[in-house]
């Protein structure tokens, strides 16, 4: 490995973000769930989760729409949602689904300096009633037109760089979240040679 693509694979590992996810449930098109990948990516999510009730189990997704970041990130593939939830709970202290509902609050009063997991639903009938019942809340995203949905890749994009911005602005990207034996893992992963690991 070049000493440019090392410092390259660093500058991005260090900034993945510990405390911050997306969960994709019951999510038909493998393209939408690969458009999501690109954009975790972008906002340095490590980790996603794939949780398919209704439909099969992905076995690819598109990797035109992805890029090949799937390549780089962490996917954690369930098909019993309480198991998902509770690999959720270790790792994440707030779980969050998108739903319109009168108790929805919107994704600008979100606090994502604070470890959150946000849930998307299927393209048709969005969250189910068992993921909603295992979170903590739903939330919204504002919108002034007619049709009060996006694409659930657009979706995700707007709630993760949002998140993005409030995390930014906290200093989060300044200095790596990640454990160190994550990190140790990452590395491995990511085809780091014991020598070419920093010390």
């Amino acid at each position: 490995m070049t000493p440019e693509r090392q410092h390259k694979l660093l500058e991005v590992l260090y900034k993945r973000q510990n405390n911050l996810t997306v969960v994709m449930e019951n999510v038909h098109d493998p393209h939408n769930i690969s458009a999501v990948m690109r954009t975790c990516d972008a906002v340095g999510i490590q980790d996603m989760y794939i949780l398919n009730t209704k439909i099969s189990r992905h076995e690819k997704f598109g990797a035109k729409s992805s890029s090949s970041a799937s390549k780089w990130l962490t996917l954690h593939q369930f098909e019993n949602t309480e198991e998902c939830f509770a690999a959720l709970r270790k790792n994440y202290s707030t779980i969050l689904t998108t739903h319109l509902s009168s108790d929805a609050v919107g994704l600008y009063d979100i606090d994502f300096t604070k470890s959150t997991a946000l849930v998307f639903g299927n393209e048709h009938a969005g969250v189910t009633d068992e993921a909603r019942a295992l979170a903590d809340g739903n939330f919204i995203i504002p919108q002034m037109g007619i049709i009060q949905s996006l694409n659930i890749s657009v979706a995700c994009a707007v709630s993760i760089y949002e998140a993005c911005r409030q995390k930014k602005a906290a200093g989060h990207y300044d200095s790596p979240s990640m454990p160190p034996a994550r990190l140790d893992t990452l590395l491995n992963e990511w085809g780091f040679a014991e020598n070419e690991k920093p010390v």
